[in-house]
């Protein structure tokens, strides 16, 4: 099992991303309003003054959303990273970034619909 973590500034696609997982039989995500290091740092650090420039808004907005998914087999996670880079360019400065872990043990984890994700 995986745990698939997407950190993304754009909202509009968290309900993109979250359409597609269940197109492909991932049924559970969790999803935190979440602020970048950048953003803290540029009105903390005079030094980083400079970012807020870059990163235009209101200094308590939130600006990324982190989508948290546990994910049963290889397949299906691949699948859910191909899907997701259709949809986020994180070559793109700013739009978010993406990672896996291995995960050991899950408790509570609601069971798959298909066979393939057992």
């Amino acid at each position: 099992m995986y745990l698939l973590v997407i950190v993304i500034n754009d909202s509009t696609n968290v309900s993109k991303i979250l359409k597609k997982f269940l197109e492909i039989d991932i049924r559970g995500a969790t999803i935190i309003d979440s602020k970048g290091m950048g953003r803290i740092l540029s009105t903390e650090i005079p030094a980083f003054s400079s970012l807020r420039k870059f990163l235009s808004g209101a200094e308590n907005e939130v600006e990324n959303h982190t989508i948290f998914s546990v994910i049963r087999t290889e397949e299906t996670l691949q699948r859910a990273i191909d899907e997701i880079n259709k949809i986020i360019n994180f070559e793109k400065p700013g739009s978010g970034i993406m990672f896996t872990i291995p995960v050991i043990s899950v408790y509570g984890l609601a069971p798959a619909i298909s066979k393939g994700d057992k």
